[in-house]
Order: C-alpha cells, then structure tokens, then sequence
C-alpha cells in the first residue's frame, strides 16, 4: 500500500521532499518505549529543579551525581605529566558556583575536545548589603533584583529564601526559607486595583521602579515596649536564635529570594512542565546527564567535558562566570596531566580543533504574542532541539555567529543520530535579542553553537518547556559528544 501511495506521487511533490526541510513534531516520530522514557526523564528533571534553585544548589547536586559515577576532584591529583589516562573521570569545582568535568578520552588532547557547557544561575530577586529596614510596624528586605526581569512579575507571589551566610566567626550558615510545607514564605506586596488608576496608566516597565521590590518579613514587635525598631529587633532576635545570625552578617552574604513553588506537570496530557529556572538548568540538566552518559561506558574517542557556569544573567562577569579564565585553567591542567611533554602550545592547539554547543534555551514562539516572532525562524514546542546560529541584539551585536562549517557539522550528526531539530531566533530583527555564553568560549578558538530547548514565558517565576525538547536536547548532546 505504501509503494502504490509512493508511485501516486507527482513529480512537484517527490522534488519537494527532496528539497525541503520539514521540521516534524517529535511526538509523532517517537516509538513508544521513548515516549515512557520521555515521561521518567522529565520527572527526574522537575526534581533536579525543586532542590536547585539557586547556582549553588545545582552545583551541590551535580558534584553528588559526580562522586556517585566515580569522578576524582582534580585538585588531588598529584601525579606527572601523563598520569591522567583515557577513561579517567575528573572535575573542578570553582568556588561552588561553577563546575567543569571530563572523561578523558582516547586521542590526545591535542586534537581537541567536545564540550557542552550552560549556565545554571537564573533571573531572581538578591538581597542588598544592608536590606532589613522597618517602617510602620512593618519589617521589610531592601533588595536589589538580579538578570532581565519584569519587576510586576515578582509581585503577589510566595518567595523562599536561599543563601548563604558567613558568620562574624567566619562559620558557614545556608539558608533555605520557604520551600518545606511547615515553612512560612515572603511576598512583595502589590498596590490593590481601587487606589491604581494612576499605577495603570503607565506603561509595564513603570509599575515598579527596582527600588520598590521590598519583600515583606515580618510585623510582630518585641516585646519591649521601650526598644527601637521592635518589629525588625524581633525579626534578628528570631534569626539570631536559630542561627547565630546578626545584622551584620548580611553585609557580604549571598541571599536570593526564588519563587517557592514546586514544579509541576503542564496540562491535561502531562506533556510540558512549568517551574522556576528552566533557563537555564534545563539545558543543564540535559548537558550533566549527556556527559554522565558516557561514564560506565567504553571510553569516548575525544575527551568530553561539561561546563556549568554562574553569572550568565549578567553578563557572564567574574571569577565563576564565562569571561574569566577557569576554562582555560582547566583544560590546560587536564593538557598538562595528559601529554607527557605539556607546552602552551599543546594548549592552543587543544583549544583550536575543539567544539562546543553552547547549551541555552531560545524563545519559543507564543501564539499570544504572535507579533514579535519570525514564524519562519522561531522554534516551537515539541520540534526538538533547537539550533541558533546567531544570537545579539540588533545587527547581532554581543551575540555568536557560528561558522556554516560548524553548523552543518552539528546539523549532520542530528541527523545521523535521528535526533529530531529546528532552527530558532530569538524574535523579530529589532525587536529585542540576548546573548549566551558562547560568544566568550568562541574567543578562546572553539567553535561554538548555541543549541537548547525552548522556552514560554522566559525569565518569568513559572517558564514553561516541552518534556519532549527536553529529551530530545539530552539525546541530541550524547550525540554530539560521541563525534571525533
């Protein structure tokens, strides 16, 4: 019947297969036992989220898989020039905020490498040096709002607290506020709607100015009727009772409010998920699984690498963000465990014949906002994974531009692979753009191309993906990383 329906064809619609690129929903083209495996990986996903919602949190998570699979850190090698031999498993942890791990691979590391590195920090709301201020019988957190967000977004819903404390005695004291049931949660209050006629004629990037994104703490006074500031002295009071905490210590700490809810299944078919920080640890829970794929396996061909970095929001700035050296740093230590004779030449020719995707999300096209995508090169849910040669703004200006080499090089091992892609952009010429962080690994000489899943509602406290992209992406990785 199929070979009748095949000679039925005409000669316009056989060139037309031949000829053009259909990009075909991957819940049509997945067997059955895939799309059960589908269905486990994004539960194991929504858990990864619930307890990483902060970089620090992911990075903890990711170092305990690591150590499950036998990972060695590589501050405790000692050996010489050589000693480290295909198959062994290492990583670098930099300052808990960022991450690098390889398997070392058959071929020297002079003939390149094949990396996926993402980011894991997302859009959150920090707390200032001195945030705790009391007005009105009302305790509030001065804050100061971190990565591309809409201010009126964070209103009206549950905060949890994260971070991280160090004590006058220089202890350690985390924080996680909000996230248990019995946990009480914070909110930045809104302005009700029967006193904001003024409030709604101004446009959404006027509601809220970032000085005005206080979050709300505490009202109940100390009991001393005569002390100063009795409902902020009782807030510390209860703070300092149970964890030795003084205003003081808030100076240098690192306290993130997130929002507090769980993430959780998207419809009646269970076919997507909704949470806090898809981007970017989706891509980087698809990355850590990609590379941990090949950990009980044969040893790879080319040594594979993860990165997951910190500070991409704002700019990959700092020493755990994309621009500083620890990439560099740890491949020319792992050059230096590797080839029996290291030189700084090994290094560049390491760094010139390797390969990354840049694993970021893009923005999925929204039929509600139809107005700003290019339906032509927007990248939709339950397409796959989704390759975006360029990124920037404008005429792609802070953005990566990857080579037509490499483009097709990627394109073909998806394709070999059957990994199901799209193309995607993020929006209309002009009508706004983002970077990642290939534009600064790409400095280094690799070749670079963003690759991930996409994204509604981006940068918003509840993103939205497709199960399906999120497994694609994961498989489309593994490939990637198997290619010499």
């Amino acid at each position: 019947m199929g070979n009748e329906a095949e000679k039925e064809k005409t000669e316009g619609q056989l060139l037309a297969e031949k000829l053009f690129f259909e990009i075909k929903n991957c819940w049509d083209t997945a067997a059955p036992e895939e799309l059960e495996a589908v269905q486990r990986y994004g539960e194991g996903y929504k858990t990864f989220l619930d307890q990483g919602k902060t970089e620090r949190e992911c990075i903890r998570q990711s170092l305990d898989m690591l150590n499950a699979k036998g990972f060695t850190d590589i501050e405790t090698l000692l050996g010489e020039p050589g000693s480290l031999l295909p198959g062994a498993k290492v990583y670098q942890n930099i300052k808990g905020k960022s991450l690098l791990f390889a398997i070392i691979g058959n071929r020297p590391l002079s003939e390149g490498v094949n990396v996926v590195g993402a980011h894991v920090d997302s859009p959150r709301i920090d707390l200032k040096t001195n945030p705790l201020y009391e007005n009105t019988d009302l305790a509030l957190f001065d804050t100061h709002y971190y990565g591309g967000i809409k201010p009126y977004q964070w209103t009206t819903i549950p905060l949890a607290m994260h971070g991280v404390l160090i004590r006058k005695d220089g202890e350690k004291r985390e924080l996680c506020i909000g996230e248990d049931p019995g946990d009480p949660v914070f909110t930045i209050t809104d302005l009700l709607p029967h006193l904001a006629r003024e409030q709604m004629q101004k446009k959404a990037a006027e509601f809220f100015d970032g000085e005005d994104l206080d979050i709300l703490a505490g009202s109940r006074p100390y009991k001393d009727p005569k002390a100063k500031d009795r409902v902020k002295l009782n807030l510390l009071n209860l703070l300092y009772e149970q964890y030795g905490i003084q205003e003081e210590d808030f100076s240098g700490a690192e306290i993130e409010f997130v929002p507090a809810h769980k993430a959780r299944d998207i419809g009646f078919d269970r076919s997507m998920i909704g949470a806090y920080g898809h981007d970017d640890r989706s891509c980087a829970y698809a990355a850590l699984h990609a590379v941990l794929s090949f950990a009980s396996v044969p040893v790879p061909e080319k040594t594979v690498i993860c990165l997951l970095t910190d500070k991409e929001e704002i700019g990959s700035m700092g020493n755990t963000g994309a621009q500083s050296r620890f990439f560099e740093n740890f491949i020319a230590y792992l050059c230096s465990k590797t080839l029996t004779a290291y030189s700084g030449i090994a290094l560049r020719q390491c760094l010139g014949k390797s390969s990354m995707l840049s694993a970021d999300v893009n923005a999925a096209y929204d039929p509600n906002y139809d107005g700003v995508y290019d339906k032509k090169t927007a990248s939709y849910f339950g397409k796959g994974i989704v390759l975006s040669k360029y990124t920037g703004r404008g005429g792609k200006v802070g953005g990566s531009d990857a080579s037509a080499e490499f483009c097709q090089k990627v394109q073909g091992i998806l394709n070999k692979n059957k990994v199901r892609w799209q193309y995607g952009s993020l929006g209309k010429v002009d009508k706004g753009g983002g970077g990642t962080i290939a534009q600064f690994i790409a400095n280094l000489g690799l070749d670079v191309l963003d690759c991930g899943i996409p994204v509604l509602s981006m940068h918003s406290p509840f993103e939205v993906i497709s199960k399906i992209d999120l497994y694609t992406t994961y498989k489309g990785y593994i490939a990637f990383l198997r290619e010499v």
